[in-house]
């Protein structure tokens, strides 16, 4: 089912990012960086200095000649024109990072590490304009869309912070553990052995909904009104963790990735829509109402509690290896979903049109 392309990298692929002309960047392990054109042909391939590994890859909103990559701690500003030594590089993270986001108006760019810190880049000025913090490894962060000021991000914290760039603490803060605790007070223990460390994080086009995967294999959409936000609809995406979250242009279609070698598309439209008077006594309600898990075979089915019995993918692709990166392109007028892996190609499989 899968279209592989090959011949980019010799190592396992860590990253992916698509330009709105359809060229795709894909980062990997020992500092391998390639391109590669609609049609899955290598377009371009750099060997990044010190070969260290090849975490994020992101290409500038508004001009998409420009590709930030990070690699260690280092983040490098090429030109897909002519990969050769970079434009630019900046040192400013102390520790490897993880993620890098880049605003919609292309002026500044935020980068989270294993320090837990997000550095906050002015791209006029070239230097750090804010330097956010968890108190663990900082996994992802995010721009909003719409919102050029703001911005989420969640580590292994277990936290989700809302943004804005005007102010150094946190607009807002979920820890995800006490979100379990509360309403899921029988299963909490199970926390202890699967905590919900947070994975991967998507805006959707419209700025206000996100979601967030997590290590304990739930999907946790929330919404965010003026300076909060609160938990939409909860469920249970993947038997082990979520390493991946995207949505795409369509307004709520979500694709995830898992450590479970799945990748799922989710269609919320319907479940967000009606959220809007009161996510949490609505959340309170379906969960009273849900079934109990069941254990099959060993393994604990959740299918049936999924706020519950409702959310249902749209499509499942059994991919069979743990997802390092998903994302989305239109190839040849087709949807697609990208996913790299512990292998050194990207796999490419067709999506459903709305």
């Amino acid at each position: 089912m899968a279209v592989k392309w090959t011949g980019g990298h010799s190592s396992s692929i860590l990253c992916l990012n698509v330009n709105t002309e359809g060229l795709v960047a894909s980062g990997a392990e020992r500092g391998e960086l390639a391109l590669w054109d609609g049609g899955g042909a290598p377009a371009g391939q750099l060997q990044l200095p010190k070969a260290d590994d090849v975490t994020s890859v992101v290409f500038s909103p508004r001009c998409p000649t420009r590709l930030y990559t990070s690699h260690g701690e280092t983040i490098s500003l090429l030109d897909v024109r002519s990969l050769k030594e970079p434009i630019e590089r900046f040192r400013v993270n102390e520790e490897e990072i993880n993620c890098l986001s880049v605003n919609e108006t292309d002026n500044f760019l935020a980068a989270a590490d294993d320090s837990g810190a997000i550095k906050i880049m002015d791209l006029e000025n070239k230097k750090v304009s804010r330097s956010l913090r968890h108190t663990n490894i900082c996994s992802s962060v995010v721009f909003r869309p719409q919102r050029p000021q703001s911005l989420v991000s969640c580590g292994l914290d277990m936290q989700v912070m809302l943004w804005n760039l005007q102010k150094a603490r946190p607009l807002w803060t979920t820890n995800l553990q006490e979100c379990e605790t509360e309403e899921d007070s029988p299963q909490s223990a199970g926390q202890f052995f699967n905590p919900p460390l947070a994975h991967s994080l998507s805006v959707a086009s419209c700025g206000n909904i996100f979601g967030c995967g997590a290590q304990d294999g739930k999907v946790r959409i929330f919404r965010v009104t003026g300076v909060k936000f609160e938990r939409e609809l909860e469920f249970q995406g993947h038997s082990l963790g979520v390493s991946q979250v995207l949505f795409m242009p369509e307004a709520y279609w979500l694709l995830t990735g898992g450590n479970d070698g799945k990748v799922l598309l989710w269609d919320i439209s319907s479940d967000v829509g009606k959220q809007q008077k009161s996510p949490a006594k609505s959340l309170q309600k379906r969960k009273a109402q849900a079934p109990a898990s069941t254990r099959k075979d060993g393994k604990l089915n959740k299918v049936a509690s999924n706020e519950h019995a409702r959310v249902l993918p749209k499509l499942t692709i059994e991919h069979g290896e743990k997802v390092n990166w998903i994302s989305c392109a239109e190839i040849k007028g087709s949807k697609t979903v990208l996913v790299a892996d512990q292998s050194s190609s990207v796999s490419v499989y067709p999506l459903p049109g709305p």
